[in-house]
């Protein structure tokens, strides 16, 4: 179908009439009164000065080819009826600014129904039936638009195209005839790198339809973005269902997403990015702009059921940001026409009457404009270059006419309705706006001039739902676990009171080097545990620097301090020991400062970032062997340590036997270090709680170590300072012991004995001696009886004679218990017989039993025995030795002065 608007109104039955013979089943009526008000006036009118009515009714027309849907069962069909007030009045302004004087534009109308075989048919029938067309004007539809430009260079027709933003249409080597006024679909692409660069948007993820159209714009921003310093972290599309595209974009953490998608497909996305919680202060969607209004309420029409509710998904929609191409300049400033882009915009909604708005009005407004202007320009060069050829003697074989028209669109430069008009490559350098979804409208928050490059955005209209722009990634910051000040300062405190409380200990045993007591357990080996314990307090020190106290140099010299664990025990050769193990290590695998990396935590601020904690280690690469070693080491000393004191446990003198709080320090030491490395090793990333375990354990062990070492000589000296000699059998049995390992070989079989018979031996030994003491009590009982009345000698005689003999038993089976006191019981046999066989000679006749029992011999005998007892029992208590049994000396003389003959004898008491 085909219109001229150059005919006259009166010509246009016969050309209706002409054109449904052209093309049957051509259906004009719904479009007459629309074209009745867009013929120009008839032919043969006479020329008007400029802004006069027209040109000369004797014009030649300048035939252009219009291809754009008309009907209205085409969808986009209301594109081209809502366009054709805006022609008219392009083509008004045109003839009456007398721009192609003494020609006027005859635009000829051929509906393409948005179909490709229609659409080429109609192109070859204006062709072949047609006068010659200069240009064609149109081109809706990306398939039918496609089809007829690729042909175009055959016939060497320059197209300008008012609506057709495919990309596809911007490969200049297969499109070379084509042109356009919209801006394509990539045209976005600069003005969304621009916004990214606003914001300090460096990280992004794309969220494709898998749709040709939206395809070539996801590519075409990658190249956009390339070398722009903006990543895109991740790409993903879709056919039908979006949520697993969605749910792959918030696994890679994409903050602000690049969609492309139609507005059926939007309902989806924004669906399930309200399930997966992407949207509000952390994201940014960024989408068309080109949706018709409200097109979210489409996804709860009928036949378009949505799982979202309409609240839900406009929470989710809030914020969005679309991006479209700008339909009028908001200028104010007078365009070619003389009339601003809002003069322009109340003159054509005045001039459509009922017919439907269309987006692409002001393009095809100045399409108008720009055909008229490459037309006029054409004809300036051929008056120009002395050719004699006209404009109307075109025709499709003419190369060099057609070149010249080619050549005059790419020089188009002018301020149109839609802003500044220019081409580069045959594509429009528009004006891009952006537009935000707030509060279930949209509102323009900005526009990218692609002319010039530059950005505005219109100040307090665009709105964030955060307090400020969303994070492009999730901000990791890395936080140093420190040690709570509060924490160090506590355990630092404890830790200096150790340390006075082990310089006290370290003064009472230098002072009181010389008392006996100190003097018997080893002063210096006391003062080197004092020493160990210092240091392992001085350990807590350093153990609680980090990089909020020390810088990271002084952090990597303190890892080569040798740390406590090796210093506590510093004797001889297990120090030599130690140092070799240190040595080694710090040589061949040496401690470093390492920096551990752990999950990231929310930010407990609130705030949209994201905090990973990092922890200061002193470690190296084969840190679990060499703490092996050490371990096992050390655990051989304690287990070493243990044997010892158990070895010791039977020593009879407080000063020196130590076995018992020996064995407590070890037992003490050996859990707490035991519950300190297991604990310590798995609070590994929680430095407070590790460094206070840790503290605590040294502090512990450290403390109770030294005041089960120190505190009972401490008290012992202070109360009672002879405590040290109190008990000499132990030094008086080694010394015995050391002479008869020399002369008796019973000894030897003695030391032997088994530990059951010695410990028999030991019980037996213990109920005797308590017989002796009661036995000792009768025996003073019968010397004062003595003293007092000489005439209860009968009494002695019948009572007490047999309890004497008892005594003299019992102490001969207790110096016995050893097997080698069957010389003491003889001397004591030999000496008691030489006792009581001394009598006078005088009585030497008388009755044997009446000179035994007289007074005077049981007077005499008692004399003798009660020293000979004494000293018999009295080593078992802490006395006199057994073998100083002679009478001669005086019983009253001190123990501790009388040289005491060395046998060997078995320890009775203090065992």
């Amino acid at each position: 179908m085909a219109s001229s608007w150059g005919s006259g109104r009166s010509g246009l039955s016969s050309f209706a009439t002409a054109a449904s013979q052209a093309a049957p089943g051509l259906r004009l009526a719904p479009m007459l009164p629309l074209l009745l008000l867009l013929l120009p006036a008839s032919e043969g009118s006479r020329a008007f000065p400029r802004g006069a009515a027209g040109p000369p009714l004797n014009s030649p027309p300048l035939s252009i080819m219009g291809l754009m849907p008309l009907t209205d069962n085409v969808t986009k069909g209301s594109i081209g009826r809502g366009v054709l007030p805006a022609v008219e009045l392009a083509i008004q302004q045109i003839r009456n600014e007398s721009l192609l004087y003494p020609y006027f534009l005859d635009l000829r109308l051929y509906d393409t129904e948005c179909d490709n075989a229609k659409g080429l048919k109609a192109f070859y029938d204006a062709i072949k039936y047609g006068p010659n067309h200069l240009m064609v004007f149109g081109g809706v539809c990306p398939s039918v638009t496609s089809i007829i430009a690729e042909s175009l260079k055959g016939w060497n027709l320059v197209q300008l195209s008012f609506a057709a933003t495919t990309p596809v249409l911007a490969d200049k080597k297969k499109y070379p005839y084509f042109f356009r006024t919209v801006p394509s679909d990539n045209a976005v692409n600069p003005a969304i790198l621009k916004l990214l660069k606003y914001y300090q948007w460096k990280r992004v993820g794309t969220l494709t339809q898998d749709i040709q159209r939206f395809s070539e714009v996801r590519n075409d921003l990658t190249g956009v973005l390339y070398g722009e310093g903006i990543e895109i972290s991740d790409t993903a599309s879709f056919s039908n269902d979006p949520c697993n595209s969605v749910k792959k974009l918030k696994s890679n953490d994409v903050r602000i997403i690049l969609g492309q998608f139609d507005q059926n497909m939007a309902a989806k996305v924004f669906c399930c990015a309200y399930h997966e919680n992407m949207f509000g202060s952390k994201y940014q969607w960024i989408i068309p702009g080109w949706y018709e209004p409200s097109w979210w309420e489409l996804a709860h029409s009928e036949g378009n059921p949505s799982p979202c509710l309409s609240k839900n998904l406009l929470a989710a929609m809030e914020g969005y940001i679309g991006v479209d191409f700008e339909p009028l300049s908001s200028k104010e400033i007078k365009t070619i026409s003389g009339k601003t882009p809002q003069q322009y915009e109340k003159e054509y909604n005045d001039k459509r009457s009922d017919v439907g708005p269309s987006k692409f009005h002001g393009y095809a407004y100045d399409g108008i404009w720009v055909i008229a202007k490459t037309l006029q320009r054409a004809m300036e060069h051929l008056r120009s270059s002395n050719r004699h050829q006209r404009i109307q003697d075109f025709n499709y074989t003419d190369h060099k006419l057609g070149k010249i028209f080619l050549d005059a669109m790419n020089e188009t430069n002018f301020f149109g309705v839609t802003g500044q008009v220019v081409f580069r490559n045959g594509e429009r350098m528009g004006t891009i706006k952006f537009t935000q979804f707030q509060d279930s409208s949209e509102v323009k928050v900005g526009e990218y001039n692609a002319v010039a490059d530059t950005l505005e955005i219109i100040n307090d209209t665009i709105r964030f739902q955060g307090s400020e722009p969303p994070k492009d990634k999730t901000i990791i910051q890395e936080q140093l676990r420190e040690i709570s000040l509060p924490l160090y300062s506590i355990l630092s405190a404890l830790t200096i009171l150790g340390m006075i409380m082990a310089s006290a200990f370290l003064f009472f045993n230098i002072k009181n080097r010389n008392q006996k007591l100190i003097k018997m357990s080893s002063p210096y080996m006391n003062n080197l545990i004092i020493l160990g314990g210092m240091l392992s307090y001085a350990s807590i020190f350093l153990f609680g620097l980090d990089g909020s106290f020390v810088s990271e140099k002084t952090f990597e010299t303190l890892c080569t301090i040798i740390k406590d664990q090796k210093l506590l025990v510093i004797v001889g050769g297990m120090l030599l020991i130690d140092l070799c193990i240190l040595i080694c290590w710090q040589a061949v695998d040496p401690l470093r400062r390492t920096v551990e990396k752990y999950n990231m935590e929310p930010d407990p601020a609130g705030r949209d970032i994201s905090i990973r904690p990092i922890l200061e280690h002193c470690e190296n690469s084969h840190m679990t062997i060499w703490l092996g070693i050490v371990y096992a080491y050390k655990g051989l000393l304690m287990l070493f340590g243990c044997f010892l004191a158990w070895e010791t446990r039977n020593v009879s003198i407080p000063a020196l036997n130590d076995s018992k709080y020996i064995g407590m320090s070890v037992y003490n030491v050996g859990i707490m270090c035991i519950i300190g490395a297991a604990v310590s090793f798995l609070t590994r990333d929680q430095p407070n709680v590790q460094f206070c375990i840790v503290a605590l354990v040294i502090i512990f062990c450290s403390t109770i170590t030294l005041c089960l070492v120190f505190v009972p000589k401490l008290i012992t000296l202070r109360t009672n300072p002879d405590a040290a000699t109190q008990n000499r059998r132990f030094q008086f049995t080694q010394n015995q012991k050391k002479e008869d390992s020399k002369t008796s070989t019973s000894v030897t079989s003695v030391n032997q004995a088994s530990t059951s018979r010695l410990e028999g031996l030991q019980s037996e030994n213990h109920r005797l001696r308590m017989k002796i003491t009661e036995l000792d009590k009768d025996l003073e009982e019968v010397t004062m009886q003595l003293q007092d009345t000489p005439e209860k000698t009968t009494y002695i005689k019948q009572n007490h004679y047999q309890e004497l003999n008892d005594i003299l038993n019992i102490r001969n089976f207790t110096e016995s218990t050893d097997g080698e006191k069957a010389i003491l019981k003889n001397h004591l046999d030999q000496n008691t017989q030489l006792q009581w066989n001394t009598t006078e000679p005088s009585r030497s006749n008388q009755d044997p039993r009446e000179d035994i029992n007289s007074p005077e011999h049981i007077q005499r005998r008692l004399s003798l025995q009660l020293p000979i007892l004494h000293h018999a029992y009295l080593p078992s208590i802490g006395g006199v030795d057994a073998s100083c049994a002679s009478p001669c000396v005086s019983p009253t003389a001190s123990p501790r002065h009388r040289h005491v003959q060395p046998p060997f004898r078995v320890m009775v008491s203090g065992l």
